[in-house]
């Protein structure tokens, strides 16, 4: 049985302060969440960057999933914006379980978020990522993107972040987190042009996937002079030639 949705923001359009995008560093965090999953055997299904809300709910809906975890971050309002900090984790008042995966992943945010006594759990009944999915259900507003000390502390923390998350994870299913042999992160740099994601390390495999130029990655492993990785869902090999471990 599928244990988790993975539903990062599909919000391109939120821009960071110093520059990227929600959907990008909300994916970002979820590829870095992966290795962990796996290496703990939990099952996870994950939405279409290229859809909406709705279909994110749609193929939470499609399966038996015991939690539907989306992940975003936030804006202030136009007359504070730049000005407030925090992080919350919504969830529906009448979910019991709901409840319960908000108070787990909110205190482990506490453990790393900057300002502990701004993690707050909030219940709702209008977000439709939380009303609309058959399964308990948290989206998680990790910080406010229009501020800048909250971007800087995502994108410098898309290692620590994961990592927490799927520890608070494995605390609401039951499973004990196995830490992946090695993880750590890596940046692409080739000069503006997107790298290969091929199926094996070996430049005569097949391309399975695109990464641009810049992007954070998670290093899962190392094999002569290639690193396995996953991006946006695709799991395969990368050149290291082209990867600055960070």
């Amino acid at each position: 049985m599928p244990q988790v949705f993975l539903s990062p923001s599909t919000q391109e359009y939120n821009p960071y302060t110093g520059g990227g995008n929600e959907e990008y560093y909300m994916n970002v965090i979820i590829d870095a969440m992966l290795p962990y999953l796996e290496s703990s055997g939990i099952s996870y299904g994950r939405n279409d960057t290229g859809g909406s809300f709705l279909d994110s709910v749609r193929s939470s809906n499609s399966d038996s999933y015991k939690l539907h975890l989306a992940l975003h971050s936030n804006a202030a309002p136009a007359e504070s914006s730049g000005r407030v900090r925090g992080s919350q984790v919504y969830y529906y008042p009448g979910s019991k379980e709901g409840m319960r995966a908000a108070d787990i992943f909110a205190n482990g945010l506490k453990e790393i978020y900057p300002l502990p006594d701004l993690v707050k759990t909030v219940p709702t009944t209008t977000l439709g990522e939380i009303v609309k999915t058959r399964a308990p259900a948290i989206l998680i507003e990790t910080a406010y993107h229009d501020n800048e000390q909250d971007a800087d502390w995502i994108r410098e923390n898309i290692g620590v972040i994961a990592e927490n998350l799927a520890l608070s994870l494995g605390d609401y299913l039951g499973v004990e987190i196995i830490m992946p042999d090695g993880s750590r992160n890596g940046v692409v740099n080739t000069d503006g042009a997107n790298l290969n994601i091929r199926a094996e390390p070996t430049v005569n495999s097949a391309v399975k996937g695109k990464i641009p130029d810049g992007t954070v990655i998670p290093l899962i492993s190392a094999e002569g002079a290639w690193y396995l990785t996953i991006y946006s869902g695709v799991r395969g090999y990368v050149s290291s030639e082209y990867v600055r471990v960070i």
